[in-house]
C-alpha cells in the first residue's frame, strides 16, 4: 500500500511546503474573494534519481493569483479638456476653523470618589 501523499507533502522542503502551501492557498481564497475572479495554486514535485538507493524530492508552489483591480479616481471634465477633482460648476462653501473650548476654559471640575 502506497504511503500516504501528505505524509511525504509534509516532508518535503525541510518541512515547509505543506505549510507553505497553506498560507498561500488561504492568500489565494481572499483574493479570488475579493476580485471574484480565478486563480490557480498548483504544487510541482520534482525528483531525481541520485544513486541506486536514493532520491532527491523538492516541491515548489505556483500561485496564480487574479490581479487586483486598478485603482480609479473620478474627475470632472472642463471644456479646455481638463481634469478636476472637483467639480467646476459646484460653487465652494465659505467654511472656516473653530477653536473648540478646553475644559480649563469650561471651569469644569471633576468629583472625586
Amino acid at each position: 500500500m502506497p504511503r500516504p501523499i501528505q505524509e511525504t507533502l509534509h516532508s518535503l522542503n525541510n518541512g515547509t511546503l505543506l505549510a507553505d502551501a497553506s498560507d498561500a492557498l488561504a492568500s489565494l481564497v481572499l483574493a479570488v474573494d475579493s476580485t471574484g475572479k480565478p486563480g490557480k495554486l498548483t504544487i510541482e514535485i520534482s525528483l531525481r534519481k541520485l544513486n541506486g538507493l536514493t532520491m532527491a524530492a523538492s516541491g515548489k508552489l505556483n500561485v496564480k493569483a487574479p490581479p487586483e483591480p486598478a485603482l480609479e479616481t473620478l474627475f470632472f471634465p472642463t471644456p479646455e479638456g481638463n481634469l478636476l477633482t472637483e467639480d467646476p460648476r459646484q460653487g465652494k462653501l465659505p467654511l472656516k476653523a473653530i477653536n473648540l473650548p478646553s475644559a480649563a476654559d469650561l471651569n469644569l471640575t471633576t468629583k472625586e470618589a
